[in-house]
């Protein structure tokens, strides 16, 4: 895929983020902070093997990354949430997102989770990827693990953000 005009002999790789990419990955969210859930630097070094970066020519055109919501008493049952999707302004609407998604899906699917979730404000995007919305009290391990800390609102089933899901193929 092409990145731009400037960089037209570019194409956009999906890579896993570095260290080097922590600063640019904070940038990136910190940029969409009515959109994604904020995260502070410390949590992007502690998470940055779940990272995906979609690279054009060594510039951060967007990222996603995941986290694995454990089933208490059932590990196969556990979930894989998509989280900080983000993509640069001067490369959307370019299937970057798409890219992104997808490509996390590659890389957890070797896991074998029953199915991925993503807690969104965009759900028409997500449905074009197959993604079904769900009802919160289906996905409580996240609430009560991550929702529950938000300071947005002061409950998980008030946020305005859709609870989406894709079940994957144990095959």
């Amino acid at each position: 895929m092409a990145c731009d005009e400037q960089k037209a002999s570019s194409a956009v790789v999906l890579r896993s983020a570095t260290l080097h990419d922590a600063e640019k990955i904070h940038a990136l969210i910190h940029l969409h902070k009515n959109e994604l859930v904020p995260r502070p630097m410390g949590n992007i070094v502690e998470n940055i093997d779940r990272f995906l970066i979609a690279d054009c020519g060594g510039e951060i055109a967007g990222c996603a990354c995941f986290q694995v919501w454990p089933e208490i008493g059932d590990p196969l049952k556990a979930t894989v949430e998509i989280q900080s999707v983000s993509v640069r302004a001067p490369f959307r609407r370019r299937g970057i997102g798409a890219m992104l998604v997808k490509g996390v899906i590659a890389r957890v699917r070797p896991f074998c989770p029953a199915e991925v979730m993503v807690l969104t404000l965009t759900p028409e995007f997500f449905s074009t990827l197959g993604f079904a919305e769900i009802p919160k009290s289906h996905i409580m391990h996240k609430l009560y693990s991550g929702c529950i800390n938000c300071t947005r609102h002061a409950d998980p089933f008030t946020c305005p953000e859709k609870a989406m899901a894709l079940p994957l193929s144990r095959a």
